[in-house]
């Protein structure tokens, strides 16, 4: 597990033994040995090491080579608000464009306790023992007072993190919606660079609202189990009707009735549904992570599905609406920073805040009038 952040605390683990938590900062740099600082230049904390910033040069080459250090260092990289990292992340990426693209792209869904740590080392363990390079990228909540996560995926897949076929990227959401972070997309481009041909994405797990992994991925997989206190969630709209498969986990034991029942009644469901992929019926399996039965059917219709979307150029068209979806959510993101960062819009913003509160000004015309600060300033500046 990455050691970074705060002090580790030892956690008793189940069956004997303990392993080490610990809580990651928000990503602003001085982790992964990336300088501290906005600037990207600052001093290490005391006693810290700061690693050698490498050059352009040095993260292409690694990741293309699999170096899995060099390939861990270019996913924080991506993930620093530093604007000097942010800058140097983009030239890297122009430059490992050419060498993406070749993967097949899974998101995996669920809420919490529906086993999607177990599924996706069941998966992986099945997926690098027939041949395939497969990279893990796990989102771990943030917290909303610390901002910091406990990124404890790897502990929860010891057999595929040891796998040497395999590469597992913890990363805190950050705050971000959707159940995943804002520099996903960009760390699925170097995973593939680095030769990876299968990318797990796995969510927060936070619900119905965690569909924004749907905007990045080829094959969107949602877990379902038995007793969740709504057996006919299809009938609820949102992340079901997004899913290009549904699988109910844990079906085995005296549970396999129980998981059987659930299949054929969210197969109905989905019957109302239109499709989500042109020409794919969704398929609703049963499987068990545990003990594995079930597994490989979920590949299988992934396969299926990705021989038959490339077949229809449906594959492509997907991914080429991602990335204009992609494009427009970077210029909103951008257009957020420079608007909270105008010199005018912060200096009328607590008398704005403080009208609000009393209750003077409505919302509305507070937005109206900070909006109207920001456009004036900027028409100044362009003329």
């Amino acid at each position: 597990m990455e050691m970074q952040g705060r002090t580790p605390e030892w956690v008793p683990r189940k069956g004997g033994g303990t392993y080490a938590t610990t809580v990651r900062d928000g990503v602003e740099g001085g982790h992964d040995g990336m300088p501290d600082g906005p600037s990207g230049q600052g001093v290490p904390e005391s006693g810290g090491v700061r690693r050698r910033m490498l050059s352009i040069d040095e993260y292409v080459e690694g990741v293309r080579s699999g170096d899995r250090a060099i390939l861990g260092r270019a996913i924080t990289l991506i993930e620093s608000n530093a604007p000097a990292h942010v800058s140097l992340a983009q030239e890297v990426l122009t430059q490992l464009l050419p060498s993406t693209g070749h993967s097949l792209r899974v998101g995996i869904t669920g809420v919490p306790g529906v086993g999607k740590s177990t599924f996706i080392e069941a998966l992986g363990c099945q997926l690098t023992a027939s041949g395939h390079r497969v990279a893990v990228l796990t989102i771990d909540p943030s917290s909303s007072v610390t901002r910091g996560s406990v990124l404890g995926d790897k502990t929860r897949m010891e057999r595929l993190a040891r796998d040497p076929q395999c590469f597992i990227r913890p990363s805190p959401s950050g705050g971000t919606l959707g159940g995943v972070t804002r520099k996903t997309r960009e760390s699925i481009l170097v995973c593939e660079a680095a030769g990876f041909d299968v990318i797990l994405v796995e969510t927060v797990g936070v619900g119905q609202s965690e569909i924004v992994v749907r905007s990045m991925v080829d094959f969107f997989l949602l877990l379902l189990i038995t007793g969740a206190g709504d057996e006919l969630q299809g009938i609820k709209k949102g992340v079901m009707e997004l899913a290009d498969a549904v699988v109910i986990n844990k079906a085995d034991g005296e549970n396999r009735v129980r998981a059987e029942v659930l299949r054929a009644d969210t197969a109905r469901v989905l019957h109302y549904f239109a499709p989500a992929t042109e020409g794919w019926i969704s398929p609703v399996l049963t499987c068990s992570a545990l003990d594995g039965d079930g597994i490989a059917g979920v590949w299988n219709a992934a396969e299926d599905f990705r021989s038959s979307a490339t077949q229809r150029g449906v594959l492509q068209q997907r991914r080429n609406l991602q990335m204009l979806d992609w494009m427009h959510s970077m210029i909103d993101e951008r257009l957020r920073s420079h608007f909270a960062t105008d010199l005018d819009v912060l200096q009328l913003l607590p008398d704005i805040e403080r009208a609000v509160k009393a209750g003077s000004i409505t919302v509305a015309h507070a937005a109206e009038q900070l909006l109207s600060t920001y456009e004036r300033r900027h028409q100044r500046t362009s003329s």
